[in-house]
Formats: C-alpha cells, structure tokens, sequence
C-alpha cells in the first residue's frame, strides 16, 4: 500500500494536477490519468483498487492499465511523492 508523502502539495483540475515536493522544491505536471491515480492513492486505494477504478473509468484494457500503473506509481516513489507503508513499514 502507499501514501502520498507528507511533503506533497497538489490542485487538481479536468486538466490533470499540478504537485509539488515542498521539501525538495520540485515540481510535476500530471495528465488527468495520473491526476486521478494520484488521488486514488491519497484516498487511501490500494493498488489493486487503482489498476481497477482507472480500466472502468477510463475504458481500458486492465492488463495494459496494471503496467502502467505500476511504471507510474514506481515514478513517483523514485521522486519520492509517494510512500510504500506495505511489508517494510513507512519509511
């Protein structure tokens, strides 16, 4: 499971999001996709509950959306926006 790290500052919009890493003073850019997962994640959703809200609302195939997913969300925590609280505890 994962969160989104305390140090992240987001708006969202129909556009996507805009996020910001407050302690390392970057910013990203997220299209509405990435928006939501992020979202999805800071609600509380694992995953799995990602992978299957994004095929039903976006319309795609689940196993395309399970790699993306995962490419996406391993993105995030090399720049450390999100954090993986599963087996190793929250670091």
């Amino acid at each position: 499971m994962y969160r989104v790290a305390d140090t992240i500052r987001s708006t969202h919009n129909q556009d996507g999001a805009v996020v910001l890493n407050i302690r390392q003073g970057q910013m990203f850019n997220l299209n509405p996709v990435g928006s939501r997962i992020l979202e999805l994640l800071k609600s509380g959703s694992t995953e799995a509950d990602v992978i299957d809200e994004i095929s039903r609302q976006f319309g795609a195939d689940r196993a395309v959306v399970e790699r993306d997913v995962q490419e996406f969300v391993a993105s995030l925590k090399q720049h450390q926006l999100v954090v993986d609280t599963s087996s190793n505890g929250e670091k």
